[in-house]
C-alpha cells in the first residue's frame, strides 16, 4: 500500500470500475469489491457501537478490532497479499473465551435486543456474517488466505457474546439480561416452574 489517499473525488470510478491495491481495475460489483464493502460496513457499524457508553475493556477490544478489520480490507484489496496475521484470530479466540466465561448458559434463543449498545452489537454481528459469506463466495472464485474468513467467523461469534455482556453492563439502564425469544418450549418451562 505505497499510495495513500491524496484526494477523494478522482472521478476514475465514473465508468463503474474501481482500483484495487495492486493497481488493477475491476467492476464495482466484483466479488472482491463486494467483500471489501461488507468489511468496510462492518468497521463503520463498530464505529457506531464505539459511540455508545461501553465498559473500558470492551471499548479497547473494539478499537483493536477496527484496526484489524482495516488490515483485512487491505488484504482483500490486494490480491495475493497478506496483511491480517494469525495472531489476530487467536486474539479473538481468547476474547471470546474470556467474555463467554462471565455469562450464564443460554436457556433459549435470544432476540437482538436489550440495551442500545447490545442491539448495535447484534447489528455488527449480522454484518460480520454477511462479510464472511462474501469472503467465502470470493474464495470459491479466487485464492484467498484463510485468516480473513476465520477472523470474520470468530468476530461474529464474539459480537454475539459482547451483546450479552453489554446487556448485563446495562450502562443505559434498559437492559440487565438477555431478551429471550418466547418459544413454546420456554413458555412450558416457565409454566411448569410456576406450578
Amino acid at each position: 500500500m505505497a499510495n495513500r489517499l491524496s484526494q477523494i473525488a478522482t472521478r476514475t470510478g465514473d465508468d463503474g470500475s474501481t482500483g484495487l491495491g495492486d493497481g488493477s481495475r475491476v467492476p464495482k460489483d466484483h466479488l472482491r469489491v463486494m467483500a471489501m464493502g461488507d468489511v468496510d460496513e462492518l468497521n463503520s457499524q463498530i464505529g457506531v457501537l464505539l459511540a455508545e457508553p461501553l465498559p473500558e475493556d470492551v471499548r479497547e477490544l473494539l478499537i483493536t478490532i477496527q484496526h484489524e478489520l482495516f488490515n483485512l480490507g487491505g488484504e482483500l484489496c490486494m490480491p495475493g497479499y497478506s496483511l491480517l496475521k494469525e495472531d489476530a484470530v487467536l486474539r479473538l479466540d481468547q476474547a471470546l473465551a474470556d467474555h463467554n466465561a462471565t455469562l450464564p448458559r443460554l436457556a433459549e434463543f435470544i432476540l437482538p435486543a436489550g440495551t442500545r449498545s447490545a442491539a448495535i452489537a447484534h447489528v455488527c454481528r449480522t454484518v460480520a456474517r454477511r462479510a464472511e459469506r462474501a469472503v467465502v463466495t470470493l474464495a470459491a472464485q479466487e485464492t484467498i488466505n484463510a485468516a480473513p474468513r476465520q477472523y470474520l467467523n470468530r468476530l461474529s461469534d464474539l459480537l454475539f457474546v459482547l451483546a450479552r455482556v453489554l446487556n448485563r453492563a446495562n450502562l443505559d439502564g434498559k437492559g440487565g439480561d438477555d431478551v429471550y425469544w418466547h418459544s413454546e418450549r420456554l413458555q412450558r418451562q416457565q409454566e411448569q416452574a410456576g406450578d
